[in-house]
């Protein structure tokens, strides 16, 4: 079977030439060559070698430059949105629940002095 759409292959049936027997060596072909890899203008370096000419100092002075000014954009207050984010963000885990609790104490009291003047 053959593919409708495709090509027809340059050489016929790969049947029609004689075979060989299994413990017989191939027979060289003329068309096959191995590949002649590209020629290489640049040197390579060698592993565990001096790093390449840029200069590193350069880039992590620039990294840490960059780490600077995104700390200090996120520090910038943002109106009373941004006061407000700040405060929570310094608020430490008890005093979030003393919060809860003191909201939570008040709500109670005002539902006992609703039940009181309703009950009279």
């Amino acid at each position: 079977m053959g593919n409708l759409c495709g090509k027809q292959s340059k050489t016929s049936d790969p049947f029609s030439q004689p075979g060989r027997t299994v413990g017989s060596a191939p027979s060289a072909s003329i068309d096959a060559r191995a590949s002649v890899p590209p020629k290489i203008s640049s040197q390579g370096r060698t592993l565990g070698g001096p790093a390449p000419s840029a200069d590193s100092s350069n880039a992590r002075q620039a990294a840490a430059k960059a780490a600077q000014e995104r700390a200090d954009r996120a520090n910038q207050s943002k109106g009373k949105l941004g006061r407000d984010l700040a405060k929570e963000r310094k608020q430490t885990r008890t005093d979030t629940l003393e919060e809860v609790s003191k909201e939570e104490r008040r709500r109670r009291d005002a539902d006992q002095g609703t039940e009181a003047r309703n009950y009279s």
